[in-house]
């Protein structure tokens, strides 16, 4: 990276530093489960329901717990399913259509982080119904309350439920792209184990991978407060403790649970602290060849650990204390090279190869581009890297041969989304009607 643009990024990002204490972030209030949601509709006085989905979500059932308390409550609800995994900007023009047609006042985002981004999205332009989210791109443009919010995860991993941002699909450009402002940020986080018991165990593993990304990125950014640190070491600790169990036993409610707050406090961690290289990098791939972002975020985050190199060992070596896999009086390089490995022992454990076969070598001097223009000078990385700097990641991660480009990502048919169908289905639901069919997902 030249001189001048090193300049400008550390002067934008210390500027942003500064202002942290005064930006009017706050956390969601946590809800443990999905059938507590009438009580708090009832309570904030809204009266109809737009449950925001996809089509995998239903077909699974996982709706079904919700859809029965809200008619147990004589709350009527209308449901949206036609997310697709990168939610588009005609998703949301058609979840808005059925938010005003029915006179709804509510919303809840149900599903993986592409539903949730999705009702963000709705929730935006219902504030702001003049104005398009192409508008609203970018830092701090939408201003107005959002209708409440409320986020349900299906998957511990990708923190949408505590976060400022939503990223939409311009449906006719396929240009993806980011709103951040603080309304975005869901006002109830319902973090419900039983919602994520039949998560596969490739999908457990890479969305957790996700979700200790966000806290590693967080931590070892130049722009941490006390409380992201905390939050990020907690996420941590939780992911190291628990993943594996959620990976092997996939109904194991306490593990489940743990992940759904590892994932809520790494959240919490990069909303006000930022991510890195590592999620630019995969937000390019997931842009240009559909790579499931908890995957890709998996392949890369031991790369850039060590390309960063001594700068991050004190912190990597905290993480390190925090994971369990050393003490305080581990040797700093000695604890940080044990957490990279034990990242790295983590991904081959659940099947995660090395590289990204989608890769094209034609490609690498855009993907670049895009990374270098998300990350600069936003994100406060430890170490600064232009576009030149970052194509060899790209080199890194391309398989060297054919047979390794058969072998890797083998399980990449999957989305982290879940959505294993694509349809669109809108229905009505009143009290008492179809909504009282078996509870197979617990209670």
């Amino acid at each position: 990276m030249n001189p001048l643009k090193r300049i400008y990024c550390r002067t934008f990002q210390t500027g942003l530093k500064i202002a942290l204490p005064f930006l009017p972030y706050r956390k969601p209030k946590i809800v443990g489960s999905v059938k507590a949601l009438p009580e708090v509709i009832q309570k904030k006085k809204c009266s109809k329901v737009l449950i925001i989905t996809d089509a995998g979500i239903r077909k699974l059932g996982l709706t079904r717990r919700l859809e029965k308390a809200l008619a147990g409550a004589d709350i009527p609800y209308f449901i949206y399913d036609g997310t697709v995994a990168n939610p588009t900007t005609d998703n949301v023009a058609e979840a808005i259509e059925i938010y005003q047609n029915e006179g709804c006042d509510c919303i809840i985002g149900f599903g993986g982080g592409s539903s949730m981004d999705c009702a963000k999205a709705v929730g935006a332009r219902i504030a702001k119904p003049k104005q398009s989210l192409a508008k609203m791109k970018g830092i701090l443009k939408v201003h107005k309350k959002l209708p409440l919010l409320m986020a349900v995860p299906t998957t511990a991993g990708t923190g949408s439920e505590t976060t400022l941002a939503a990223v939409i699909t311009d449906a006719q450009t396929r240009y993806k792209y980011a709103i951040n402002d603080f309304p975005l940020i869901p006002r109830y986080a319902v973090l419900d184990p039983k919602v994520t018991l039949s998560l596969p165990p490739f999908i457990t593993a890479t969305t957790g991978m996700d979700a200790l990304t966000h806290a590693v990125e967080a931590y070892i950014g130049n722009s941490t407060t006390y409380g992201t640190r905390q939050d990020a070491l907690l996420a941590v600790k939780l992911i190291f403790e628990n993943i594996d169990t959620a990976y092997n036993d996939g109904g194991n409610v306490e593990a489940r649970r743990n992940m759904l707050h590892a994932s809520f406090y790494a959240g919490c961690a990069f909303t006000k602290s930022y991510v890195g290289y590592v999620h630019a990098i995969a937000h390019s791939l997931g842009g240009e060849y559909n790579v499931p972002h908890g995957l890709a975020n998996a392949v890369i985050l031991p790369m850039l650990l060590e390309a960063y190199g001594e700068k991050i060992h004190k912190k990597l070596a905290r993480l390190a204390v925090a994971a369990g896999i050393a003490d305080e009086d581990t040797p700093c390089g000695e604890a940080a090279g044990r957490f990279i490995q034990a990242v790295k022992d983590m991904k081959k454990r659940f099947g995660i190869g090395d590289h990204i076969p989608e890769i094209q070598e034609t490609d690498i001097p855009k993907l670049a581009h895009y990374a270098d223009k998300e990350a600069n000078p936003l994100y406060p990385v430890p170490v600064l890297m232009g576009a030149p700097e970052l194509e060899r990641f790209y080199y890194m991660l391309m398989p060297e041969s054919d047979e390794d480009a058969g072998n890797e990502g083998a399980k990449n048919e999957v989305s982290e989304n879940e959505s294993f169908e694509n349809r669109n289905v809108t229905e009505m639901k009143t009290p008492g009607k179809g909504a009282d069919e078996d509870d197979r997902t617990g209670n």
